[in-house]
């Protein structure tokens, strides 16, 4: 690939995800807060039901508020993009008919978009966590660039294969909420991994976004990420990703035709 082609494909990129940022911020009074408040909302919720129902605190819920949202900003992070991801192509199909470019662009930048809010909204975590007393590891220096790849990876290949696929079939828009929903509660969010009763140790790593939350949860409280969560991250993100450039590649022929 020539350097004056990388260069076109990289300020392309930035095009696509600055109107992402732009068109998500348009007549909003608050902007970026709204990418910090709706996890810290959550968290809120649930920090009163954990109050009122007396919810044992296990492993590393003994400072459940920070606890809670060293998942939910990740969780956030792809809940977002998958649900966006059935809008990449739908809201561009103007781009796809009249011009000639690579389509998946448009589902890196919207995944980038979210990427940069959860990137920009770690200070906020940081804030927690120094109020509890737990401080930035030097490891971060290698395990957050890794986790942001890997993160990115995972959630490009979901969102490339939703987004490909709802131009041909439209309830996967419906579909794609529902299973987020019931996704969230199968993920250790907003409860410990070791809660998991040991006979079913293996349903943490049979779901893709188990070990990404809780080598982020690890990287933040403890500097540290479990060899074999980030083996199945790494995995789970390597099959995503595949799978879902498979799936496009697969019926982008067909794009501007459906669109």
């Amino acid at each position: 690939m020539r350097a004056g082609q990388v260069a076109y494909y990289r300020d392309l990129i930035w095009v696509l995800v600055s109107k992402e940022l732009k068109l998500r911020y348009h007549s909003t009074a608050f902007g970026y807060l709204w990418s910090v408040l709706h996890p810290l909302a959550f968290a809120t919720i649930f920090l009163f039901l954990a109050a009122v129902c007396k919810i044992p605190r296990v492993g590393d819920m003994e400072h459940y508020a920070l606890f809670l949202i060293t998942g939910l900003f990740p969780w956030q992070w792809f809940a977002n993009s998958a649900t966006s991801s059935n809008y990449y192509f739908l809201d561009n199909r103007s781009l796809i008919k009249k011009i000639r470019f690579p389509r998946h662009f448009l589902v890196v930048a919207g995944v980038l978009n979210d990427t940069i809010h959860f990137v920009i909204s770690i200070p906020v975590i940081i804030v927690f966590m120094v109020y509890y007393r737990h401080y930035p590891s030097v490891a971060w220096v290698a395990l957050l660039p890794l986790m942001l790849i890997v993160q990115f990876l995972f959630t490009t290949g979901a969102a490339l294969a939703l987004a490909s696929c709802n131009l041909f079939f439209r309830d996967l828009e419906r579909m794609t909420l529902i299973c987020v929903s019931f996704w969230f509660y199968l993920t250790p969010v907003i409860y410990d991994q070791s809660m998991f009763p040991q006979r079913l140790a293996w349903m943490k790593y049979a779901n893709p976004m188990a070990p990404i939350i809780i080598c982020w949860r690890e990287m933040f409280l403890h500097g540290t990420a479990p060899l074999t969560a980030l083996a199945a991250a790494c995995g789970w993100a390597a099959a995503a990703f595949a799978a879902g450039w498979w799936i496009y590649r697969s019926l982008q022929w067909r794009f501007a035709e459906i669109v």
